[in-house]
């Protein structure tokens, strides 16, 4: 039996070329979650360094992509603020921000485990594990516990 020949032409590689683009961690899709991957990040008013800096975040930084613009993504995070953010700083890695106040991270997945420390809204987590509603965390300073999913975004 003969296996065929594949042939390859400009759009065969073309094609091949974009769709290894559109499976990679680099290209950013709206409406995806998306997390900060450098210790302090710039959010901005618009797409581009011209653009005021109205605030900062932190490693870990859960955002939601709504709109991406040449190397700029807008984004809406937990709190409903809307800014802009460059692309190679953010990343897929799963992340979670505390929703509320002095907030139980525990040594373990339920209320029954010792509480390791406290953490306050706004603090953003890397997500490593999740177990029967528990939220295994690690902050960007290497802190880890487990949390309850409803406290977190």
């Amino acid at each position: 039996m003969m296996k065929p020949v594949i042939e390859t032409t400009p759009m065969k590689l073309t094609i091949i070329f974009l769709t290894a683009l559109i499976g990679s961690a680099a290209f950013v899709h709206a409406d995806e979650r998306y997390s900060v991957r450098v210790p302090i990040a710039n959010i901005r008013s618009g797409p581009g360094t011209g653009y005021s800096v109205l605030w900062k975040v932190e490693k870990n930084h859960p955002l939601n992509i709504v709109q991406v613009k040449g190397s700029w993504c807008r984004f809406i995070d937990f709190e409903g603020d809307k800014g802009w953010i460059y692309k190679s700083l953010i990343d897929t890695v799963p992340s979670i921000i505390i929703v509320k106040d002095n907030c139980n991270i525990r040594s373990g997945a339920g209320r029954d485990y010792p509480v390791k420390y406290t953490s306050d809204r706004g603090v953003p987590y890397q997500v490593l594990e999740r177990k029967d509603g528990w939220i295994h965390i690690q902050h960007a300073d290497g802190d880890k516990g487990w949390i309850h999913g409803d406290l977190a975004w």
